[in-house]
């Protein structure tokens, strides 16, 4: 009998939920169980939906809804955070961890009543249960938050609503309903708290570091949103065109974005930097190596480009060529890791700002390089590149990044992190740079026995388990920050779930193995 990778994927996740539900346990729990069962019945109407053509909006083909694993990510991340931030002391945090939370349960919650509410004839076993789900939700939500943190949530789910609209319009086939949830629900909570931290700037506190996501994050929003909304009633190929769009970034740049970033860190952005990037010799050396692997990533894409046979145009650069790339990653985050943590972090922020500029720019065809853009990216698409944006590389520097940006938070302990956190912040380079590499290398190249249901292999995903732990034993010798204790079997764990993960998921797996092996860690 053939395996459905559905719930192969899903029992996956389940696992990871239990293993969470193992090491933290509050008045949260429930309900996360919950609505992961919801969530599983509610997968179905979507997967129903996307196959007969009966969604509203048109998502990424050639996967499932992905609901599940994207419903799991931001409770379950809200769940740990708040258990480090109580061990810690920080009440503020701990407060926001639960926001966190509940935010992300609430926007799973939207995002399948929707589904109910489109799917014909109504599915009565789906809607009592996912009744009985949003009762416990809101339920605890009222025990344990106050007022204004309700409103805070409510917030979110307002933005989420108004942005999803005008994503998923703008920008059909680009999503599955399960990634929609996650970029557009981590999207709608930095625009929430970026507007309440300028509403009240006596409070804001913390890393300056911090701050430059959230900008450059809303920044970008605006800037596609703007020229996305103009270009439906303009030519975007002309010079004109072309010139405006150049100065109305300018503008949003030195006239909105850097005044704005000023508040948060009492000086100006570009003199900030500069003392930054100044501070000692070993950042000066790390950005020369950085510019030498952006050198080498660029002639890559020009030599693939090259050999690109002039009368094919079907010709496609393989999977081993895509995971140079990958390569490039690991050997230029791994540095940044063990010697300048707060400069990477820095680093990946801007090069986000540079590749969606670019991304901008390829898109609506600005010149001089809009032309130049699609036809050097175009060899390097697959499968999950069926919109009108290439996302593939902006996955993956967020799947890479997002554990420097979230860790060390206000709530890690000083010095060494005792046990698997310690590699916390390698989450990323780990799940996505040697393992997802490893995996499709050798299972592209040597695999035979695949995973029922899926075209993966069993010999891909053995050796990037094999690779991870040989990962690890590296970063153990070179980083004198990571002291894994006993938890070695923690670790073998946590990246052979991951790793069965990626082996099932159709999901982008650029975003949500770092987040999945993330959580593990942070235990």
């Amino acid at each position: 009998m053939q395996i459905s990778p559905v719930y192969v994927e899903s029992s996956v996740v389940l696992a990871v939920v239990l293993c969470v539900h193992m090491a933290v346990w509050n008045q949260h729990s429930w309900c996360i169980i919950a609505l992961f069962i919801q969530a599983f019945y509610v997968q179905h109407k979507w997967d129903r939906l996307l196959r007969s053509g009966g969604a509203v909006f048109q998502f990424r083909p050639s996967a499932n809804s992905g609901i599940v694993p994207a419903s799991m990510v931001m409770p379950l991340l809200g769940l740990v955070l708040k258990e480090k931030c109580s061990a810690s002391g920080n009440v503020y945090f701990e407060r926001f961890s639960m926001v966190v939370t509940i935010t992300g349960m609430m926007l799973a919650l939207f995002l399948s009543l929707i589904a109910l509410g489109i799917t014909r004839p109504v599915p009565t076993n789906t809607c009592v249960i996912a009744g009985m789900a949003s009762s416990a939700i809101l339920y605890t939500t009222k025990q344990t938050l106050t007022v204004s943190e309700v409103i805070e949530v409510l917030e979110v789910l307002l933005i989420f609503v108004y942005l999803s609209l005008i994503v998923l319009y703008l920008l059909p086939r680009s999503f599955t309903p399960g990634e929609a949830l996650l970029i557009v629900g981590g999207i709608s909570l930095i625009v929430n708290q970026l507007i309440k931290r300028s509403l009240n700037l006596a409070e804001v506190k913390g890393d300056a570091v911090n701050y430059f996501l959230p900008v450059i994050v809303v920044g970008s929003l605006l800037l596609g949103v703007f020229f996305a909304l103009l270009f439906c009633f303009m030519e975007s190929e002309t010079w004109v065109s072309s010139l405006f769009f150049h100065m109305m970034t300018a503008v949003l740049g030195l006239g909105i974005l850097m005044p704005w970033l000023s508040l948060f860190i009492g000086r100006h952005p570009i003199m900030w930097l500069l003392d930054f990037v100044t501070l000692n010799d070993r950042r000066l050396y790390l950005l020369g190596y950085w510019m030498f692997l952006v050198v080498v990533a660029t002639c890559v894409v020009l030599h693939q480009n090259y050999q690109r046979q002039s009368g094919s145009k079907k010709h496609q650069a393989s999977t081993i060529v895509r995971k140079y790339f990958h390569l490039i990653v690991v050997a230029t985050y791994v540095p940044g890791l063990i010697y300048d943590r707060q400069l990477l972090h820095v680093a990946s922020v801007g090069c986000l700002a540079i590749f969606l500029f670019l991304e901008y720019v390829r898109y609506f065809r600005i010149l001089p390089l809009g032309q130049l853009l699609r036809q050097l990216l175009t060899l390097f698409l697959d499968e999950r590149d069926s919109g009108p944006l290439i996302l593939t590389h902006v996955y993956l520097l967020i799947g890479v990044s997002l554990p420097i940006w979230l860790f060390p938070g206000p709530c890690a302990p000083r010095g060494i992190i005792p046990g698997a956190g310690g590699l916390v912040p390698y989450a990323g380079v780990l799940a996505v740079g040697v393992g997802d590499t490893v995996a499709s290398v050798f299972g592209s190249t040597m695999g035979e026995i695949r995973w029922p249901g899926t075209k993966k292999t069993m010999e891909g995903t053995a050796t990037s388990v094999f690779a991870q732990i040989i990962a690890v034993a590296m970063f153990l010798i070179f980083d004198g920050s990571i002291n894994l204790n006993s938890t070695y079997s923690w670790i073998v764990g946590s990246v052979t779930l991951v790793a069965m993960l990626e082996a099932y998921t159709s999901q982008i797996d650029n975003l949500l193995l770092p987040l999945y092996l993330f959580i593990l860690l942070l235990l």
